[in-house]
């Protein structure tokens, strides 16, 4: 037979579970080619899987001389002075992989497990991560790789909880000693070193503002109006009420997608009114009719600092979230622009998360937020909670540069 008939018969026996067979020719196919490397490479891995790792090694180190920029034959050889005990010859062996392919998977989970073994828990877990970065998503994880890279989970995880809990314990006296905004930019801190997170920016859809800073919560007091509004709470708690007496009719799915656009994220709550709104200004329009039912809201409206942006703002609505619903991760339009809550009925268990930072919300206290930061909000009670949602002007934004954006959202939508 040719070489190639032999290679040929013995990938057939090997498929049909014959390893006797193919070993016998592969052992053939050396004797014709003696340096062969798919030969010496097959029964390399022949030998080690009868534990006959010496000979394995032989034979691999000769597939190795042969062809020496093979992966799978380097990665193979590697697997086999690792349980011969070779440290020193099996990392070198690992270096020589990711020289020839840096983002080699098994290579990166090799070198990985070779520094857990060997007590390097921080690089490992580092190169844990890294070997996750490169890898598919979980569901379309390769089974040979399944076990390897979930170990690769499991341990960069506890590495980074003990990591965060050993951070927070040396920080903890000075953060206390610290305002409570500040305490939460060095808790993220905290997270993100031990790989816990990754920092939240912002990420705006339609006009983002370079150079200015991705704060999640903006302290009330750079709001001038805020304790005017926030004194207005009862009377606008009391409107709200009025609207929803009305059997809710008036309040409308806030996710609205036509037929045949992507919905992503918002499948569940499209059209749905687990998420819903009374709208007072939507996208610079006012609602006529629902501001004259709510009077008390639409005065305290006009004396904040609402954005006005071409086709954007000012937006303001009663924000109505069903028991048991949560809102996805989503960004929003611009930064130029902040939004506001003033929560006014806020069951138990409703949470809002904007980047990093979680809060709950109180009746009758703002929080003003860059909604260009990823955020996302749940409702875990029985009872339906309602804020209204109105947005201003980013205090960061000099009034000057203010008509910029508007003209900016303006040509854009004249040029589109």
């Amino acid at each position: 037979m040719t070489a190639d008939q032999i290679i040929h018969a013995a990938d057939h026996a090997a498929r049909a579970g014959q390893w006797g067979e193919a070993e016998r020719l592969w052992g053939e196919l050396l004797k014709v080619s003696p340096r062969h490397p798919r030969a010496l490479f097959s029964l390399g891995v022949h030998a080690m899987q009868r534990g006959d790792l010496k000979e394995a090694r032989r034979l691999l180190t000769a597939a190795r001389e042969a062809s020496p920029l093979e992966l799978t034959v380097l990665h193979t050889l590697g697997i086999v002075l690792g349980r011969l005990g070779e440290n020193e010859a099996e990392r070198q062996v690992i270096e020589e992989e990711l020289a020839i392919d840096a983002y080699f998977l098994p290579g990166l989970l090799a070198k990985a497990g070779w520094l857990e073994r060997n007590g390097s828990r921080g690089e490992a877990a580092a190169m844990y991560r890294n070997s996750l970065k490169v890898a598919p998503p979980e569901t379309h994880w390769p089974d040979a790789l399944r076990p390897q890279l979930s170990h690769a989970r499991d341990f960069a995880d506890s590495y980074g909880k003990a990591f965060h809990a050993h951070l927070t314990s040396r920080m903890a006296g000075l953060q206390a000693q610290l305002p409570k905004e500040a305490q939460e930019r060095w808790r993220e801190a905290a997270s993100i070193m031990a790989g816990r997170t990754k920092p939240y920016l912002s990420d705006a859809n339609q006009i983002a503002v370079p150079r200015l800073p991705a704060i999640p919560f903006y302290p009330r007091e750079m709001f001038p109006w805020a304790a005017a509004l926030e004194g207005k709470t009862d009377v606008i708690r009391e409107e709200l009420k009025a609207a929803l007496a009305k059997d809710g009719k008036e309040f409308a799915p806030y996710i609205a997608y036509r037929a045949g656009d992507p919905v992503n994220q918002w499948k569940e709550l499209n059209h749905s009114t687990r998420w819903s709104h009374y709208s007072l200004w939507r996208g610079g329009v006012a609602d006529e009719a629902h501001l004259a039912a709510c009077p008390h809201t639409a005065r305290a409206l006009a004396e904040v600092d609402m954005a006005t942006i071409a086709g954007l703002c000012p937006n303001a609505m009663f924000s109505a979230l069903a028991p048991h619903t949560e809102i996805p991760p989503h960004h929003g339009e611009t930064n130029a622009r902040l939004v506001v809550h003033l929560p006014l009925i806020v069951p138990p268990k409703c949470t809002y998360r904007v980047g990093f930072e979680h809060r709950e919300w109180r009746v009758g206290e703002i929080l003003v937020f860059d909604d260009t930061i990823e955020h996302t909000a749940r409702n875990d009670s029985d009872e339906l909670r309602v804020v209204l949602i109105f947005d201003v002007w980013n205090p960061l934004i000099p009034v000057g540069e203010r008509p910029i954006v508007s003209a900016m959202a303006e040509a854009a939508r004249g040029f589109s």
